[in-house]
C-alpha cells in the first residue's frame, strides 16, 4: 500500500486520469491511499472482480481527514444516482461494479478501498477523479 498525491503523483491531464488503485489484489488488505489534497473533487470508481471457488469479499470505500483515522464514505450507484450509502460492499461473482464517491456530506483527504472477508476473489479498482462545479 502506497500513499501517492492526487497532482502530481497521478494527473498530469485530469481529463484523461485513470488511476488503479488496487492491481489484481488477492486476500484482506487496503488499496493505495489517495491523497486527493485540497482539490475538490468527486470520483467514480470501479471495481472489477475475477473469481474462484466459494467466491466473496467485503469491500469499504474510506474516507480519513488525516491520513489515520479512517470511515466510510458516501457513495452511489448508476441505477439509483441520488441514493447515497456508506454500508460495506458484498461482492460475490465475478463483475465490474462502478460507484460514485460523493463529497457533498462526507469530508476526506484521503481515499482508499478496504478488502475484507475475502474468499477467492481478485480485485482491480480503477478510481476516475471528476472535477467539482465550483
Amino acid at each position: 500500500m502506497a500513499t501517492r498525491k492526487l497532482f502530481p503523483d497521478y494527473i498530469a491531464d485530469p481529463a484523461n486520469a485513470a488511476l488503479v488503485i488496487d492491481s489484481a489484489a488477492v486476500g484482506n488488505g487496503d488499496s493505495d491511499i489517495v491523497d486527493f489534497g485540497t482539490a475538490q473533487y468527486q470520483c467514480v470508481l470501479t471495481s472489477l472482480s475475477a473469481i474462484g471457488a466459494t467466491p466473496t469479499v467485503t469491500l469499504n470505500i474510506q474516507g480519513s481527514m488525516d491520513g489515520s483515522t479512517w470511515y466510510n464514505v458516501d457513495y452511489s450507484v448508476p441505477a439509483t444516482p441520488a441514493t447515497l450509502s456508506q454500508a460495506a460492499i458484498t461482492t460475490t461473482t465475478a463483475t465490474t461494479k462502478t460507484y460514485f464517491i460523493k463529497r457533498t456530506t462526507s469530508v476526506w483527504r484521503y481515499l482508499k478501498v478496504v478488502r475484507s472477508a475475502n474468499t477467492n476473489v481478485t480485485l482491480t479498482h480503477t478510481l476516475y477523479p471528476l472535477l467539482m462545479a465550483a
